[in-house]
């Protein structure tokens, strides 16, 4: 073994002169470093680089992976989003860059303080978080993302979204969806009265809080009820569901707990109609005890059209992806990601891929092409809240003989309620 002092003349040159050469060079040494652009972002090429010539870009994935009641939702979207940028990478990448979304993909569990260790944990290695599962999780990073500047791609929708300039949403809100299924149901149903059921903070009070606005609108009896996560504690749903008899019930909750919920009143004898937002729904509940009654009673609220849809976007992510179980959560994934590479793209053309020069280019994005999952006018982040919401969503039912078991029965459409609605604040605000 060789020994050297690293106090000596000599290495302290040898260790100034290297030192000088990286930085003039403006090169990181690997996925832990960065250039002179900042975290992120280097001159080496990604780990298994399709474009050896260029740097790479490291985005972060914080997601629901193992335990958390929205792993059935996580897992597919990572994988999305893996085969989206995989795909802008084949075709030249961003710039000089490469993208990678691999190397930095940390599990959640559906729990805040989980979320707040891995960010902190990846936080100085990553430009961007290309995906930050649910909406109490983000919060919990929210203020450092704000202090960092550092763009989120959110993996959830509640309308206070819509009021912060570093996260970057797409769809209508769990607020919207809401309004637009109460609006459907007082016309396909003739419903005169509505009950949200919805878990506690910003994603159950975002949906709860659509559904009231919405029925106050439409002069609706309303009530609502907080109900905790698990399959196996809905039995206070069930009770109140059974007592008040609401004409529809607005469920923002998880799949399990939907299941159970619509599977136990409709049992008992209830005969209203369900409805909820995206995140209540997956195929799998086709095959448990409650599909028969959510087929006949439950529908869904959704921000896009289903895996199996006709659209250069839908058709990209099934090529990219290969031969998967089809899932509606890729879908999530995969469209999630087009605002973030159209802001990327931007910082780009601006010759600033740091993270304030994606900050700023944000800003400059008015439409994104979602390769016709959703519209253009979709991607606006440069109009105030109320101007730059989008407020459209589709409506399907489950059915088996659909590839992700649901339906649509709705192309894109906004309510009443939703047009007219301005949106000065956030939906739910518990400040």
């Amino acid at each position: 073994m060789v020994s050297v002092r690293f106090d000596s003349p000599k290495v302290r040159s040898l260790v100034a002169g290297a030192a000088l050469l990286a930085a003039l060079a403006g090169c990181a040494s690997g996925p832990d470093g960065g250039d002179a652009s900042g975290p992120g972002v280097t001159g080496e090429p990604c780990p298994k680089a399709v474009n050896p010539e260029h740097g790479c870009i490291y985005l972060g994935v914080i997601s629901d992976l193992t335990t958390g009641p929205f792993k059935g939702l996580g897992v597919p979207m990572v994988a999305a989003q893996k085969a989206f940028w995989d795909r802008v990478n084949q075709q030249g990448g961003i710039g000089d860059y490469d993208i990678d979304v691999h190397t930095y993909v940390r599990d959640n569990k559906y729990d805040p303080a989980t979320h707040r260790r891995a960010y902190l944990e990846i936080k100085d290695k990553v430009l961007a978080l290309a995906q930050s599962l649910g909406s109490p999780t983000t919060e919990a990073i929210l203020d450092d993302l704000r202090t960092s500047r550092m763009i989120a791609v959110p993996g959830s929708y509640p309308s206070k979204w819509e009021f912060e300039d570093v996260i970057l949403e797409s769809g209508a809100s769990y607020c919207f969806e809401a309004m637009n299924a109460v609006d459907h149901a007082a016309g396909a149903f003739e419903a005169e009265s509505v009950m949200a059921v919805h878990f506690a903070g910003d994603y159950g009070g975002d949906g709860a809080a659509g559904a009231r606005i919405a029925a106050s609108a439409r002069g609706m009896e309303f009530s609502e009820l907080e109900t905790p996560q698990g399959a196996g504690e809905q039995d206070e749903a069930v009770r109140a569901i059974l007592d008040r008899r609401p004409d529809m019930v607005m469920l923002t909750v998880g799949p399990a707990e939907a299941a159970a919920i619509v599977g136990g009143t409709v049992a008992a004898g209830f005969e209203g109609r369900f409805m909820g937002n995206n995140p209540t729904w997956v195929r799998a509940l086709l095959e448990t005890p409650a599909g028969a009654p959510m087929k006949a009673r439950y529908m869904v609220v959704a921000p896009w059209k289903p895996f199996a849809s006709d659209s250069p976007g839908h058709t990209a992510m099934r090529l990219a992806l290969g031969r998967v179980q089809p899932d509606d959560a890729y879908t999530s994934g995969w469209v999630l990601s087009y605002p973030l590479k159209a802001v990327l793209e931007k910082a780009a053309a601006n010759g600033s891929m740091t993270r304030e020069g994606v900050y700023k280019a944000l800003g400059q994005v008015t439409t994104v092409d979602y390769e016709g999952i959703l519209p253009r006018k979709a991607g606006d982040f440069s109009g105030t809240p109320n101007a730059a919401a989008y407020r459209e969503s589709v409506i399907a039912r489950p059915d088996e003989t659909e590839f992700t078991g649901a339906k649509v029965v709705t192309d894109f459409t906004a309510g009443s309620t939703a047009t007219a609605h301005r949106l000065g604040a956030p939906c739910y605000n518990p400040r």
